[in-house]
Order: C-alpha cells, then sequence, then structure tokens
C-alpha cells in the first residue's frame, strides 16, 4: 500500500491526513481560507508533507473534498450562467414543483431560482414523451436565442430540452450550434448530466452543474496544477455525494456529483469505526465548526437519495434546490463551534449564522465579536485554550467569557456560567431535532442505533446528544477530528450512472432492459478506468419503483446478469418488502411499475489501516484537573483530563473526564462510562433515564 493523503475543506477547518505504506496515519488541521479556499489546502499539504519527510513523488494517491460548490450555490456567486429550454417552458424554475413546503405558513420563501429570467431562452421544438419528434429543431430560432443570451453575457449554457432523456438528438444539435456561435461557451446537456424524468428536478440538476462548473473547473486545474509543480505524479480524486471518487477530469465535467463531497466522506469513515466496535446501525454525527451533518447507516451502509435538495429552509423537503443526483443522506444543520448566539426574544438562540474561520468564535483572537458555541465551551472549562487544534491556535477564554456576559446573560438576566451552558444546550437541542429526522421520521427508533460522534466538535456535545434521544452508546473515534479526511482514504472508485425508462413490471422487456444496462455499464466503467482502475471492476444495479399511480418510489435492487422473468420476479419480491419496511405494509396484488434503472460501477477497493492504541497502561495517561461545568454536579468541578495518544486498551473511564487529542476533544458526562479499544477509540455506555 502506497502512501496517500487525503484533505477536506470544511467552512472553518481544513483537515489533513497522510496514510504510510504501514498504515500509520499523520494528521494536521488549518483554517480554511476565504475566498479561495486551496490557500489553506497548498499550505496545511506542504506543512504536513515536510512533517512526514516524505517527499511528494513518493505519494501515489491525493483524495480531496470539499464543500466549495455547495457554497458557490447558496451563496450565489457564479455569474454569466444562462439556460435554453423548450419554447414554453421558460418558468420551469420558477414553478417548480408548485407545493408548498409549509401548507400552513403564509410567509414562506423558496430559494430563488439560480438563473435570472432575462437569461432564460427558448427555441422552437418538440419531442414527445415516447421519444419520437414532434417539432423539429428550429435551428434559425435557435442560432438567434444563443446569440442574445451571448450578447447578455453568458458564459457558461445549461440545455435542457422536453424529454430529451429519451430522446437528446436536439440537445447535441444545440451544443453544435452553440460551438459555432460562440466557442467560447461551455455547455452543460441535461441528457448527460441527469438523463431521468420530472422536468422541474433535471433542469434544477443541469442549471446546478453548469453554475458551478466554471469556479469547479478552476479550483481543480489550479489544485491539480500546485501539487504537480510539488513533485506529485499521480491524479487527483475527488470525493463525489455519494460516497465515491471519481478523477477531477470527471469532475468538472459533472461537478453537481460533488456539492456534498466531504460530509459524505465522513459517514463513510462512521460505518467503518461502527464495524470494528461490532455495530452496524448507527447515526453518523459529524459537528465541525460550521454545520453538523447527521446520517442514518444501516447494515453498515449509509442511506442514499436520488432526491437530494441543497439549501434547505428548517429542514423541509422540498424547500431547497432539488437535484437527481446519487447521494448520501444527509441532514445538515448550521449547528457548528462557530455557530452564533444570541438573546432573541427573551431567550437564547443559537445558529444558523457561524462565525466560520474569519473572524472566527471571539476566543480566536481574530476579530470576532459575537459570542459562539465553542465560546461557550471554552468557557464551560470543556476545551483547553492552550491545547485547541493541538496548539497551533491559543484560545483567549477571557475575550470569550466577556463576550458571552455582554450579548446574552446581561440581556437575559443569567450568571456567565448558566448563559454558557444556555447556549451549549440549545445547539445540542437543534442537533437532537435533527437526529430526529433521520432516525424517527424515517421510522428507526433511536434507542436502537448507536451514536458515531466526529469533526472537531462532535466528541464535546455526543454523550449529551445521545443521552437526550436515549441512545444508549456512543463511539467516539481517536482523531474525531479528522475524520472525513480519513474516511477520503477509505472511499472507492465510483461512478453512477441512471436512465429513465417508465413500464410495469410485468409488461418490462428483459432484452431491451439488459441491452441498456450493458450500455450504461459501458458508459460509467470507462470513467472508472479513467482512474487508473487496473483490477476488477464491480457493478452493482438497482430501480426506483412504486405502485401504478404514485407519484414517489422507492430504491430495490436488481439482480446481475442478463434480466428475464425471473430476475424481475425478484425485483418485485423486493419492492415488497421495503415497502412493507418502510410503511408498515405492502400489496402484492397491486401493479407495479419502475421508473429510473440505476447502476454503480466500483473499483479500486482501498484498505484503510488505522493505528492502535499506543499506551501499554493507564499509568501516564492523566494529563491533569481542570474545572468543568456540569449541572449533575451543581456547578463546576474538578474534572480529570486524560491524553488521548497515552490511552491503554480497555481501560475504563467514568465520567466526569476530558480526553484530549490534537484534532478535537471528548467530553464524558457524569454516570457515563467509556471503555477504550485496541484502536484507541472510546466506547461510551450510557445509562438509560
Amino acid at each position: 500500500m502506497p502512501y496517500r493523503v487525503g484533505f477536506d475543506v470544511g467552512g472553518t477547518f481544513t483537515d489533513f491526513v497522510l496514510q504510510s505504506p504501514a498504515g500509520e496515519l499523520l494528521a494536521a488541521k488549518r483554517l480554511t481560507t476565504y475566498p479561495d479556499p486551496s490557500e489553506a489546502c497548498l499550505a496545511g499539504l506542504d506543512e504536513l508533507i515536510a512533517r512526514s519527510g516524505v517527499p511528494w513523488s513518493d505519494v501515489a494517491q491525493a483524495i480531496h473534498g470539499t464543500t466549495l460548490g455547495s457554497n458557490i450555490v447558496i451563496e450565489r456567486k457564479a455569474r454569466g450562467v444562462g439556460l435554453l429550454t423548450t419554447r414554453g417552458f421558460r418558468d420551469v424554475l420558477v414553478i417548480g414543483r408548485e407545493k408548498r413546503y409549509q401548507v400552513y405558513d403564509l410567509q414562506i420563501e423558496k430559494p430563488a431560482p439560480l438563473i435570472p429570467r432575462r437569461l432564460i431562452g427558448e427555441v422552437t421544438e418538440r419531442v414527445l414523451a415516447d421519444g419520437s419528434v414532434r417539432t423539429p429543431l428550429a435551428e434559425a430560432d435557435a442560432r438567434r436565442a444563443i446569440r442574445e443570451l451571448v450578447a447578455r453575457g453568458v458564459t457558461t449554457l445549461a440545455i435542457c430540452l422536453l424529454h430529451s432523456y429519451l430522446n437528446p438528438a436536439h440537445e447535441r444539435r444545440l451544443a453544435a450550434l452553440v460551438a459555432e456561435e460562440a466557442p467560447h461557451v461551455t455547455v452543460t446537456l441535461s441528457h448527460e448530466v441527469s438523463p431521468t424524468f420530472r422536468e422541474y428536478e433535471r433542469s434544477s440538476t443541469t442549471v446546478v452543474n453548469a453554475y458551478v462548473m466554471t469556479a469547479i473547473g478552476a479550483y481543480l486545474r489550479g489544485l491539480a496544477t500546485a501539487t504537480a509543480r510539488r513533485g506529485y505524479r499521480g491524479r487527483l480524486f475527488v470525493m463525489q455525494s455519494s460516497g465515491g471518487i471519481a478523477t477531477a477530469e470527471a469532475m468538472q465535467r459533472y461537478p453537481v456529483r460533488m456539492i456534498e463531497s466531504g460530509p459524505a466522506a465522513g459517514a463513510l469513515m462512521a460505518a467503518a469505526y461502527g464495524e470494528l466496535a461490532g455495530h452496524s446501525n448507527l447515526i453518523a454525527f459529524d459537528m465541525g465548526g460550521t454545520t453538523a451533518k447527521l446520517a442514518l447507516i444501516e447494515k453498515g451502509q449509509p442511506s442514499t437519495t436520488t432526491a437530494f435538495e441543497l439549501h434547505r429552509v428548517h429542514n423541509a423537503p422540498g424547500s431547497g434546490l432539488p437535484m437527481n443526483i446519487q447521494a448520501i443522506d444527509l441532514v445538515e444543520i448550521g449547528a457548528g463551534g462557530g455557530s452564533i448566539a444570541h438573546a432573541r426574544l427573551g431567550v437564547i438562540a443559537v445558529g444558523p449564522e457561524s462565525a466560520s474561520s474569519t473572524p472566527g468564535p471571539v476566543c480566536y483572537g481574530r476579530g470576532g465579536t459575537e459570542p459562539t458555541v465553542t465560546d461557550a465551551d471554552v468557557v464551560l472549562g470543556y476545551v483547553n485554550p492552550d491545547y485547541f487544534a493541538g496548539g497551533s491556535i491559543r484560545l483567549q477564554p477571557g475575550a470569550a467569557a466577556r463576550a458571552i456576559e455582554e450579548k446574552i446573560a446581561r440581556p437575559l438576566d443569567l450568571t456567565l456560567e448558566e448563559a454558557a451552558w444556555g447556549i451549549h444546550t440549545i445547539v445540542n437541542t437543534n442537533m437532537e431535532l435533527a437526529t430526529r429526522v433521520v432516525s424517527i421520521e424515517r421510522g428507526r427508533d433511536p434507542r436502537d442505533l448507536t451514536l458515531v460522534a466526529f469533526g472537531g466538535s462532535g466528541p464535546v456535545h455526543g454523550c449529551r446528544l445521545a443521552q437526550a434521544l436515549g441512545i444508549p452508546r456512543v463511539i467516539l473515534p481517536a482523531a474525531a477530528g479528522v475524520t472525513a479526511a480519513i474516511g477520503l482514504l477509505a472511499a472507492e472508485v465510483k461512478f453512477d450512472v441512471a436512465r429513465t425508462y417508465v413500464r410495469r413490471l410485468d409488461a418490462a422487456d428483459p432484452a431491451y432492459l439488459s441491452a441498456m444496462y450493458e450500455e450504461m455499464a459501458g458508459q460509467a466503467i470507462d470513467v472508472v478506468r479513467e482512474s487508473a482502475v487496473a483490477g476488477e471492476v464491480t457493478v452493482a444495479r438497482w430501480a426506483d419503483a412504486r405502485y401504478v399511480g404514485q407519484g414517489y418510489e422507492l430504491t430495490v435492487p436488481v439482480p446481475p446478469g442478463r434480466l428475464d422473468a425471473a430476475a424481475l420476479a425478484r425485483v418485485r419480491a423486493s419492492f415488497d418488502d421495503i415497502y412493507a419496511a418502510r410503511y408498515g405494509y405492502a400489496n402484492q396484488g397491486e401493479p407495479v411499475e419502475i421508473v429510473t434503472w440505476k447502476l454503480s460501477a466500483i473499483g479500486g477497493s482501498p484498505r484503510i489501516a488505522l493505528a492502535k492504541a499506543a499506551g501499554r497502561s493507564g499509568d501516564g495517561s492523566r494529563k491533569g484537573v481542570r474545572r468543568a461545568y456540569f449541572p449533575e454536579a451543581r456547578g463546576y468541578a474538578d474534572t480529570p483530563v486524560y491524553d488521548r495518544y497515552a490511552l491503554a486498551p480497555g481501560m475504563s473511564l467514568t465520567g466526569p473526564a476530558i480526553v484530549e487529542e490534537r484534532e478535537s476533544t471528548t467530553v464524558i458526562p457524569p454516570e457515563v462510562t467509556a471503555t477504550v479499544d485496541e484502536y484507541a477509540n472510546l466506547l461510551a455506555e450510557l445509562t438509560r433515564r
């Protein structure tokens, strides 16, 4: 196994991990830089490589995770993006599904379309729902529309025509006309990005791909060039939202697939930690500096979705920008260490606004003036001001206390300790609600699950979150602050393909489906082979199925090999089982139809080795005592502080206790017992209340 490096950009910190051929991991953290996050990436990589003493030429693989794409969309940073669509469909992005995500709230506001109406052009053409052409493409009309958009400043063009997923001939011709009329314009075609039905979702997916394409392309090309100058001879890989990696070149063509790049890696690694601890049904809880991400993991696999939404309002389905991409099903909220606390209407409110890395929490001493969750955790004694991020950032507890006193305690007539504990409790409550979304709202009792708490702030809050939900076990990994970066090294090379072909199962043509799957497999395997995968490439197949007449689907497995009547019968049986598990019953006499057929090509299965616990006994693991706030102790209590790197396997810690390491801090509340496993992970057992 060669040297491999993973680096993950978060809203506040950028995390780095270097794995040696022997499996040892060397980790680092660095504040994320704005507006160009690649500055922190390259500076951190230079520092990590220098510390390791390994030349860049010996690094065989570099894998990157980033939220740059989602940031561009949420902050509406792109310019010069236009859309060409079928005449009469100019307002698809505005109309959407015409569905109110909060039926009784008259003041709701959906995110505005990414493209203003003046940059949306129409062309005369019409393809019918069976793929036949009713109205040929009027090329003179199309050239005029292209020239008008270019005159208005369009440099990137999304093309999304009605039913082009069945017959893309008009889209391809339009792309050729754009190349003739305006060769400098970058084009995104819907039948390449999202060859599936539902006009609004397909249009939105295509537009997002075009919206981030220019910035993502420049960013990835810049990173690849900069690492090559340093001596790196391999290819740059990027984590996709689905949990697989692909080359930077592939992601420059399909940047919409990496919208939730970094958080997906954390969910993968949470599943790996669960496997080590013997638990396969988990909640992955990743709390960083800006947001908290949660995902449900069942039977060792993170739940996925093909109806991904970005920038949801209060996590309400239908309130965000939809994308037809394969993605790990995450719930993300503005609840991180940098989340700003306010005194609002006589109570404490936390987030979703974040101090980010610039200016950062008040205690960073970088110009921040608003109290944050990290400031509260410092005041409560949970975080060591002299050992934050391994001592690379010296915190200012006095400044944090003054900010909380001025902005929270005095306005609400609270003591400093009450205000700090209130901030800590409110952010936990916010995360509790999000945890219910990924568990209870999906038919899973959190009391039957195990929580995996990671991220820079996750282990500080993990046990309290588990107590609130009755979760009996918490896994607190070693190097929790860089778990997502480690997860990058555990990801497989993967590419997903989907095709809409609506047919009742009892009327589907197995020969046609087999041929379609062969074509899809060829497309996906070609992309995986681009990643220099020399070994076996495996293929997995699924389908989105529903009862005839329903508007929503469930994803079911499709057997390998050529399809026949028996294989389709197995698809039907799987649908009945999955439907019954989700809704409590299944009507086996009701006809079922398949809407979308899916395939994933997977290659280059990696091996990730975790460092074993270095401690040989309990001696020397205790660093000292610090005053920390626990309401069970009626205030501040002398709390033992332990060195994570000196913990020995089998050692047991009973709360209250604090465990420190370079990348994060773990807080073990009273009445909680944590045992150290052979990888220095803490396995906490909670008493049910």
